[in-house]
């Protein structure tokens, strides 16, 4: 994961459990923090002025980035968080959770052990909200005037809820984000891998993969779909072109800062991208690229000029290599936007 921070700062959230303060023209990185397990999010608080971290391990930490200290932890789930996000004024930290457990003989998604989506207090640590869904919840994300808050699982549904009241007011269930394994495995694979409100919140991106029949191969369509949501009934207003995508899990929407255009990256499979810049209106891709490595994070700088990509390049073949640091891969690009 990657936050931006004062100043465009970054701060990655890494598999080795680290939270790092990273340098780009150095070339660096700077060790803050430490998960017991996989830092899986990075966030930042700007008038808590600290990085808000989750990780595997189930925890979330207030990390003070001048110190190098954990003021705070806290321990959010049971199981470990898939995804974080701190709300746009930076007072509300989102995490979701939840372990894919047989449910049936069609082995279904058994029902949630604890809220699968959880939000806290940026200041105090104070639990606000614990929502229901059906577990593992990938993906979280707040509306951009701070009063939703939506959350993504594997079996495609998304549910919206409003943070004044707890009420859910929406949900989405689309079937384009999970697939059946009938190769090498039968388990269900996919999911909502990421979201983002347009910036006017009256409708929703969803990204990850198209349906595969092979869970390890990964093979499904790249793909993104926009659905409205205020009106109370979830409708499909747009989706991927498939004559512009390939193949290959997408794990990361970014929506340009000025509105417009948004990014989609992810994972290769099959085809010439990983990493696309399409338009909002229309949906139409405007430019892509290869970045040779799985992004699991794309973020745009403050003034939007510059891509930031967070992702891992190559897969350790040997046990002893996954906490190999020299995989892990920070790749800035320059957008023009006309």
């Amino acid at each position: 994961s990657l936050a931006r921070g004062e100043g465009e700062q970054l701060y990655a959230a890494c598999l080795d459990g680290g939270v790092y303060a990273v340098d780009l023209e150095g070339k660096s990185h700077q060790l803050l923090a430490n998960h017991e397990s996989y830092a899986s999010g990075v966030n930042w608080s700007a008038p808590r002025q600290r990085l808000l971290s989750a990780g595997y391990d189930g925890r979330v930490q207030w990390i003070e980035p001048g110190a190098k200290s954990v003021e705070r932890v806290l321990k959010a789930h049971d199981f470990w968080s898939w995804q974080s996000t701190v709300s746009p004024d930076g007072t509300r930290l989102a995490s979701s959770t939840g372990q894919y457990l047989c449910g049936g003989y069609k082995y279904e998604p058994a029902g949630e052990n604890e809220p699968s989506v959880k939000v806290f207090d940026a200041e105090s640590g104070t639990q606000t909200h614990a929502f229901p869904h059906l577990p593992p919840v990938q993906s979280v994300a707040f509306s951009n005037d701070g009063t939703h808050l939506a959350a993504g699982n594997l079996m495609g549904e998304v549910r919206i809820w409003e943070l004044a009241s707890g009420r859910e007011v929406a949900r989405i269930e689309t079937p384009s984000f999970t697939g059946w394994g009938i190769i090498k495995g039968h388990y269900y694979t996919g999911g909502v891998f990421s979201l983002a409100f347009l910036p006017d919140d009256s409708e929703l991106l969803l990204a990850g993969m198209g349906t595969t029949r092979d869970p390890a191969a990964g093979n499904g369509k790249q793909l993104w779909e926009r659905w409205s949501w205020r009106d109370g009934e979830a409708r499909k207003t747009g989706s991927a072109n498939d004559s512009e995508i390939g193949q290959g899990l997408m794990e990361s929407l970014a929506i340009h800062p000025a509105g417009g255009i948004f990014a989609m990256a992810g994972r290769l499979f099959k085809g010439d991208w990983n990493t696309s810049i399409f338009d909002l209106r229309t949906g139409g891709r405007l430019a892509h690229t290869d970045a040779k490595m799985r992004v699991s994070k794309a973020l745009w700088s403050e003034d939007g000029t510059l891509l930031y990509l967070a992702g891992g390049q190559g897969q350790p073949s040997k046990v002893e290599e996954i906490e190999n640091p020299e995989w892990g891969r920070l790749k800035v690009y320059e957008v023009v936007v006309s």
